[in-house]
């Protein structure tokens, strides 16, 4: 059978996440010797940008009623449309929360925080991470069908260009679980989870009133900022910046840390990392065990320095 993918949209829109796992799916089908099959609902992207990535098929699913996100309403269409034995899923907020109740309908087996492109197909075996992200297992499917959330920036998102189909499917999925009072979007800020580069920064830039030289740090380098827990907790930054155990697990290419200590908890969300470079004035941080590069020295010395010489590189 095919291997199927769910390409996450928002507000009809392709995340990068999607594309990672379109990918995904199309090294698992190659194995196997078979095609790839993606799933959307309500997209208004052009099926076109799923095809480059690998998708044969293309499944649109056009629902009222799944106009507002619910993962019980969205794992009923999905199980509806997706017939494979293989589902690849990203590993976002909302993909993960429907993956496990996919899973529990169609008695599917379940790997999450996937890494890597399946090892074996019978059994199916997969490498992921484990213990919150400080090592790794491999995984086996023991189900009749394996479901897989693919760990953002693990994979990559990687071109293989295909000719491709599109169908429309018209359901009417009842969606009573979920009443939406309002809803706001922020605009103007990288997606967090999606960025590949991101700075960030702790209680040792001493107020909010500081930030401003990170954030001139992640408009240079075209980056998302991000926080610890305790900047967060004391209102200097919104929650939704929050890195950690407790909030947002990420996986850029490159984390920049900046004047956060590195307390297990917050390594927790952030050792997925590929490059982590930590400046610090206290040079028995912890984090310093944990970073590709350090930097001892004052954050408010450092980092205008830093940004104007990659600004004078960028030209």
């Amino acid at each position: 059978m095919a291997v199927f993918v769910y390409a996450e949209n928002i507000n009809g829109v392709y995340k990068k996440a999607a594309f990672e796992a379109v990918s995904y799916a199309k090294a698992a089908a190659d194995q196997a010797g078979e095609t790839v099959t993606a799933i959307s609902v309500n997209p208004t992207d052009s099926s076109d940008l799923l095809y480059k990535y690998g998708a044969t098929n293309v499944i649109n699913i056009k629902d009222e009623g799944l106009k507002n996100f619910s993962a019980k309403a969205y794992a009923q269409a999905l199980s509806e449309v997706a017939d494979g034995n293989i589902l690849v899923f990203p590993h976002t907020t909302d993909a993960s929360s429907v993956a496990p109740m996919l899973a529990v309908m169609k008695n599917f087996s379940l790997i999450t925080n996937v890494l890597e492109a399946p090892e074996s197909q019978s059994p199916f075996q997969v490498k992921r991470k484990a213990f919150s992200g400080k090592g790794f297992m491999h995984a086996k499917a023991e189900g009749a069908g394996v479901i897989l959330t693919v760990s953002q920036n693990a994979f990559g998102v990687k071109e293989n260009a295909v000719s491709g189909s599109e169908e429309v499917k018209n359901l009417s999925v009842a969606n009573e679980d979920t009443k939406v009072i309002s809803h706001e979007q922020s605009s103007g800020k990288l997606d967090l989870k999606e960025a590949e580069v991101v700075v960030s920064a702790g209680r040792g830039m001493k107020g909010p009133e500081n930030w401003g030289m990170v954030e001139d740090l992640a408009n240079t380098l075209g980056a998302a900022t991000a926080c610890s827990k305790p900047v967060s907790d004391i209102g200097w930054r919104p929650h939704t910046e929050h890195v950690g155990q407790t909030g947002k697990a990420i996986s850029p290419n490159l984390y920049i840390a900046i004047g956060i200590s590195g307390a297990i908890q917050h390594l927790a969300g952030v050792n997925s990392s590929k490059t982590i470079v930590v400046i610090n004035s206290d040079a028995e941080a912890p984090f310093f065990k944990s970073a590709d590069y350090g930097v001892v020295g004052d954050a408010f010395q450092i980092l205008p320095a830093l940004n104007e010489k990659i600004k004078a590189l960028k030209g």
